[in-house]
Parts: C-alpha cells; structure tokens; sequence
C-alpha cells in the first residue's frame, strides 16, 4: 500500500527551500555545477537550477550522471558532459532518496578526480540508514523508515513522493 509522503505543491515548496539554502551556502559564486544523478536525481537538479537562477542569478551549469545504483561497481558511471568544467568550482550533486549512502558515495569518485572547489550534496528525502561516510547538505525532508519500506519518488509532469 502506498502511503503519499509529498504531494506536488509540497515538493515545489521542499525544491525552493532547498535553492534558497544553496544560494545562502554560495552567495559568492559567480557559477554552480548542479550534477543530477539518473534518472530523479538529474530531474531534481533540473528543478533546483532553475529556481537557483530565479532568486538569485547564478549562473548553473547542469550534467547528468548514470550509473548502476544497485551495483555501481558492475558498470562504469557514465556522464553526460565532460566532467573537467568543475575543476575548481561548486558542486552541488543531486539525488532523490539518499538511504544508505552508496551511490552518493559511488558517484563522488568521477567528481572528486576533477578536483572540484568544493562539493555539497542536496536530495529530497533523506531516509538516514547510513551505511557509508555521506551527509546530505540540503535535505527537503528527513525521515525515519523500516528497512524494509520502499520510497519512491516521481519526477516528470507530476511530482510526488511515496512510501510502500
């Protein structure tokens, strides 16, 4: 059974939240690379950079980045620009869910060889079942679930969060 967690207007007001605190934590960059892994990830970060450049003019610049979220090592992560334009910038990598930690952990790898300024993390939901050294910066919402529970979220025309 589904239980509904965020309804859309909910998720429009979490993404501003969360590009208001970014532009907070980096007032000064004149550029953020936003990195959105795929497939919600890089649809929320399409949502973040344009309220970002909204309330405050920085310029972003966006990419995506797939990979296998249930086993990372089994394929290479493929993105989809040349990752060297974050050298020596901001970085804000994007997911939807962050539960144990392990893709955001995968897919800092690709974008700490780049030899960025700094990196934040920003997602949604973060379910803190923590199995690896990896915080989330901006959070839209923070909740406890069992283990076994399944969040989902959608992305697309309609926004929605769920919990089964």
């Amino acid at each position: 059974m589904k239980n509904v967690l965020l309804n859309e207007d909910q998720i429009q007001k979490k993404i501003r939240r969360i590009a208001f605190e970014i532009y907070e934590q980096n007032y000064n960059e004149k550029e953020l690379c936003i990195i959105g892994i795929r497939h919600n990830g890089y649809e929320l970060a399409t949502h973040l950079s344009k309220s970002i450049k909204e309330i405050s003019g920085i310029n972003t610049i966006q990419c995506g980045l797939t990979m296998n979220k249930n086993k990372p090592l089994t394929q290479p992560i493929i993105s989809d620009c040349e990752l060297d334009f974050i050298t020596g910038k901001t970085v804000i990598l994007v997911d939807d869910v962050a539960h144990s930690g392990k893709t955001l952990m995968y897919a800092l790898k690709p974008l700490m060889d780049k030899n960025p300024l700094k990196i934040q993390i920003a997602v949604l939901i973060d379910r803190k079942h923590k199995r690896f050294p990896v915080t989330a910066d901006y959070v839209g919402l923070l909740l406890s679930t069992g283990m076994h529970e399944m969040v989902h979220v959608q992305m697309g025309k309609e926004l929605a969060a769920f919990v089964e």
